[in-house]
């Protein structure tokens, strides 16, 4: 793991649910063997900030790598921020599946779960 995963305080690393590396694992397995998940934080959304997911080849100076079970996943220093303690689920209901973050950082949320308040 890089040293900027290894150096980060415990409550500022994001963990990843089982259900979430499994199914990262598998959509990775459909692209460049270099691909990475990015979760980033951007400004915007109903509630102030909102949640990202892309697919990324490049690892930024400042991204943390996080990997369990063939999942990677990269997140920026910025986003990083505000999403110390989190944990990225990946959830199958009725309606649908979907990524979903259990932030302990947001203050409240949208109904759609995709963006938050701090």
């Amino acid at each position: 793991m890089p040293d900027a995963f290894i150096d980060a305080p415990v409550d500022a690393q994001v963990t990843l649910s089982d259900s979430a590396a499994k199914r990262i694992a598998f959509l990775l397995s459909r692209e460049s063997a270099e691909a990475k998940l990015r979760v980033a934080v951007n400004g915007g959304g109903c509630s102030g900030f909102q949640y990202m997911f892309d697919f990324d080849t490049n690892t930024g100076d400042d991204d943390v790598v996080i990997e369990k079970d063939g999942a990677r996943v990269l997140i920026d220093s910025a986003s990083l921020e505000l999403l110390k303690g989190s944990e990225i689920d990946y959830v199958t209901e009725m309606v649908g599946a979907s990524f979903q973050i259990k932030n302990p950082n947001a203050s409240s949320s949208c109904g759609c779960g995709n963006s938050f308040s701090v």
